[in-house]
């Protein structure tokens, strides 16, 4: 049957649309661009929603024992970037800030490069980023002292 999806659901203009886009995201420059305007997009909604009411710690280990997890300051990141701050949302946190610009820009063959590595390869980039992102969250939030 025409217009229809292997499951049996029709297709249509949205549909069709909707698969564009989603492969154009995972291809060449327009999909930099698509990935940039959904992060802008999402940044500047929390910054508007952060302006409006702020929900105080949103980590819930750092809530519960006052120690910061590797990703705290990730959605600081994006709320200083919305808030047209750059040095702060890097401040926040550097490897989020470093992981979104990956993820941004992996249509451009980053995603290949990363996916070619080694597992091991990949756990240990992985596992030494981590670590230093908590030490620096230790550090950014007085928990050590250097």
């Amino acid at each position: 049957m025409p217009g229809a999806t292997a499951a049996g659901a029709p297709r249509g203009a949205l549909g069709e649309l909707i698969d564009r886009t989603l492969t154009a995201a995972r291809h060449g420059p327009v999909g930099v661009v698509l990935r940039v305007a959904a992060m802008a997009t999402a940044a500047i909604g929390a910054a508007w929603i952060h302006r409006i009411n702020d929900p105080g710690v949103l980590c819930p280990l750092r809530a519960v024992t006052g120690i910061p997890c590797p990703l705290c300051g990730g959605t600081t990141v994006f709320i200083e970037m919305g808030s047209g701050r750059p040095v702060r949302a890097v401040l926040a946190n550097p490897v989020a800030f470093a992981g979104a610009i990956a993820l941004a820009l992996a249509p451009l063959g980053l995603g290949d490069r990363w996916r070619a590595l080694q597992p091991n390869a990949r756990a240990w980039v992985f596992g030494t980023a981590l670590l230093g992102s908590e030490l620096w969250q230790l550090v950014r939030l007085g928990v050590l002292r250097v």
